[in-house]
């Protein structure tokens, strides 16, 4: 599953800006692997991103802003509902994503099974 961030590379729109860099940065900090789409680049990205953010998400007047989420094909949400996961400590379920925390507790349940594997048997005798 890759997380798409659609993002215009070319807003002048400060807001915009700093929504987009939240978002990707979020993502960066947190290794979560993830494909920026810029919709001022291809018309094809553009359309498809409109096309596919539900009715109830798009406003009045206008397109919807930059940046849009979407996992995969799935609609995720804007940056407003990126927020609010992030204030509620929600974004991987927000992302469609697993828990962070599983993969922790995974490592360091590997980590202890290797380690009294080697207390066990040394690998240098």
């Amino acid at each position: 599953m890759v997380i798409k961030v659609y993002v215009a590379s070319s807003s002048g729109s400060i807001a915009v800006k700093k929504h987009q860099q939240a978002v990707v940065g979020f993502l960066e900090a947190n290794r979560i692997n993830f494909q920026e789409v810029d919709i001022t680049m291809l018309e094809e990205q553009r359309l498809w991103m409109y096309r596919n953010i539900p009715k109830e998400k798009k406003p009045e007047k206008g397109n919807p802003l930059p940046p849009q989420i979407f996992n995969e094909d799935r609609y995720c949400g804007d940056y407003e509902d990126f927020f609010q996961s992030k204030e509620n400590n929600t974004v991987f379920a927000f992302l469609g994503l697993s828990s962070p925390l599983k993969f922790r507790v995974l490592d360091q349940a590997h980590l202890y099974t290797c380690i009294t594997s080697c207390i066990a048997s040394p690998p240098f005798s």
